[in-house]
């Protein structure tokens, strides 16, 4: 018996030393990479996912003909779209969302010196934190942090301009037609149309930010250079 207690204790006490050995090898895996491969390859996978996703959006249809940025009417305002559709408005809403698309597409090239001063000021402790955080989209937040407020300035007076030029004020006072009654209820953001457009664009940049930073980190082919290829290979 007491031979039968003592075999049992040997083969737990071999079983916890095995799952301590495999857990601090995975931690040596990932902590043994310097701090300067870690800064040097999320800057790189920053600068490949800011590159793909402002020159996706930023081209013609860039956030028109991509569904999950498009920018719709105002939210008051889709609660009324089938109405004006059915008032014969339907031709007027659309020369609307095209043109705070358009706005959108206009401003969304300046993203990249913002991003690249971003990335400049990021420390060896953010870059360590990012890549082990164990989130797809820790570099993309990190952005939101440091380059949100600095991108919404920017944006919105080319967002402005443009509207301006447009005259995206007067295609909303169109589309609305006869129905300006609705215009009084249509809330915040179908009073600050700027404003509404300038957030619908930085919420798709950064939601394209976040796709290209996954593709990175999940698929190897994303990997377009050794260093990222060495850091985020780490993390599998």
């Amino acid at each position: 018996m007491r031979f039968f207690k003592t075999a049992i204790l040997l083969i737990s006490i071999s079983v916890i030393s095995a799952n301590t050995a495999f857990s601090q090898t995975k931690t040596n895996k990932n902590t043994n990479i310097s701090n300067a491969d870690i800064s040097l390859g999320l800057k790189e996978a920053l600068k490949v996912g800011v590159k793909n996703a402002v020159f996706d959006l930023g081209r013609e249809n860039g956030y028109l003909g991509n569904a999950q940025v498009k920018i719709p009417l105002p939210k008051n305002l889709q609660k009324v779209e089938k109405t004006l559709r059915f008032a014969g408005q339907g031709k007027k809403v659309d020369e609307f969302v095209e043109a705070m698309n358009r706005a959108a597409e206009k401003a969304v090239p300046v993203a990249i010196d913002i991003f690249t001063d971003s990335i400049l000021q990021m420390t060896f402790s953010d870059a360590r934190q990012i890549l082990f955080s164990g989130q797809d989209d820790a570099a993309t937040q990190f952005f939101r942090r440091t380059s949100g407020d600095k991108l919404r300035v920017k944006f919105r007076p080319i967002v402005e301009d443009f509207t301006g030029k447009v005259g995206v004020t007067q295609k909303y006072k169109e589309m609305l037609g006869k129905n300006s009654l609705i215009g009084t209820f249509a809330g915040k953001d179908a009073q600050d149309l700027d404003g509404y457009i300038t957030e619908k664009a930085l919420d798709g940049l950064f939601l394209m930010v976040a796709r290209e930073e996954q593709k990175i980190r999940r698929d190897p082919v994303g990997r377009t250079t050794s260093v990222l290829k060495k850091v985020f290979g780490a993390l599998r």
